[in-house]
């Protein structure tokens, strides 16, 4: 069985969260059928969206690739970053380290393919929506993404992080408000993708027609790992 390697910490509550969704999402038993993995949690690690956007010069590729290079030569087979904007340096990191690197934002999209979904509708930080990471994966399969406008961006970054990461009660009329308008716009299907808003999930029902990318991710590292899946990431 391959040993999963985590590269954690980005954030903190998002990295335990992922672990107790890929214990519950494998089709176990016993303990000796859940897979192998080990977590390095690197919190220190510079803020993603803060980078991208050009907010702060202190870039995170150099951290990310350092623990991901720890993780390997302690036997890592494949790697998983869960933390989404960070999948922005994945062509980077992957041609530093000497392993597989998942791709949560391509699995995702691949499952909204094989769904047979045509619009979809993005929950995101400013970074990811910023650089199109899903806009370029949904056009390769003929899927047309909506954003929120600037004010519903507003709203979506402060229950990242004024809410979330801040470990506060998350503001659920405006996670709704946001989800509902892009409903209303067209969008069948609603991603979350920060893994923030993944918490968010975790803690309160956010009703139908939701994609959650660190459930993708989970799926993937099981599969990967050569394990069933109790589970499939929930569509609609």
């Amino acid at each position: 069985m391959a040993l999963l390697g985590v590269i954690g910490g980005l954030g903190p509550m998002a990295t335990a969260y992922f672990m107790e969704l890929v214990a519950g999402m494998t089709d176990a038993e016993t303990d000796q059928d859940h897979i192998r993995m080990l977590i390095y949690s690197a919190p220190d690690i510079p803020d993603r969206t803060e980078y991208i956007l050009g907010m702060s010069d202190r870039s995170p590729l150099p951290g990310i690739v350092s623990v991901g290079k720890t993780l390997a030569s302690m036997g890592a087979d494949i790697l998983a970053i869960p933390c989404v904007t960070a999948h922005y340096f994945h062509t980077e990191i992957e041609s530093q380290i000497p392993v597989k690197i998942l791709n949560a934002i391509r699995d995702g999209v691949t499952l909204l393919s094989d769904a047979g979904v045509k619009t979809v509708g993005l929950m995101a930080t400013e970074g990811t929506v910023a650089t199109g990471l899903f806009q370029r994966e949904l056009e390769q399969k003929g899927i047309s993404l909506l954003v929120p406008d600037a004010e519903d961006q507003r709203a979506v970054t402060s229950l990242i992080y004024h809410d979330v990461k801040r470990g506060h009660a998350p503001d659920m009329d405006s996670f709704f408000h946001v989800k509902e308008r892009l409903l209303g716009r067209g969008a069948e299907v609603v991603l979350l993708g920060c893994t923030e808003l993944s918490v968010i999930k975790r803690d309160h029902d956010v009703g139908p027609a939701t994609l959650d990318v660190l459930e993708v991710l989970a799926y993937s590292s099981i599969t990967a790992c050569g394990k069933q899946v109790r589970y499939h990431p929930f569509i609609i």
